[in-house]
């Protein structure tokens, strides 16, 4: 399996995994595909991997910029993560959020914020201690993983095409 940087002729193949991916999860409202696509269309796509299998993308992780709090910052946001329903469960995302978080803090990233499932993200290193926040959602499921410089504190703030 090969994880590379997104190509121009790639843009498809991510919006159908994408829609594909979030389709049965009951968390999903159906906008994730269109996310990307507004991410990539206002240059707010930081980075965005995908694995490839046998020619075909079969996952897929954007990365995008957040603020936090009042201060200025350099905090990247991690998601939508994407993976082909039949291939889920088989470390692939795992292997491409590793990849991803090792390049952004080689960007000089002072972190990186998102919303999930603890139990999967604290493998990666990430934290939920109530120190940012998001729209309302509990605690536990907004979180960090601090590359440098300062703990993060106050409302997570995502980009614009995240509809916030």
């Amino acid at each position: 399996m090969e994880i590379r940087r997104e190509r121009p002729d790639d843009v498809k193949a991510i919006h159908q995994l994408t829609a594909d991916a979030f389709a049965p999860k009951s968390y999903s409202d159906g906008t994730e595909p269109a996310v990307i696509d507004g991410l990539r269309a206002a240059g707010n796509l930081i980075l965005s991997l995908v694995a490839v299998k046998d020619d075909v993308i079969v996952a897929h992780v954007a990365f995008s910029p957040v603020t936090i709090g009042e201060k200025v910052n350099s905090w990247v946001g991690l998601g939508p993560v994407s993976v082909m329903p039949s291939l889920q469960r088989r470390g692939i995302g795992s292997n491409l959020i590793n990849e991803g978080l090792r390049l952004i803090e080689g960007m000089n990233a002072d972190g990186c914020a998102l919303i999930g499932d603890p139990k999967y993200y604290r493998r990666f290193g990430f934290v939920s201690d109530g120190s940012i926040q998001y729209q309302g959602v509990s605690d536990e499921i907004v979180q960090w993983k601090r590359f440098k410089g300062q703990r993060p504190e106050g409302r997570l703030v995502f980009s614009p095409e995240f509809g916030d």
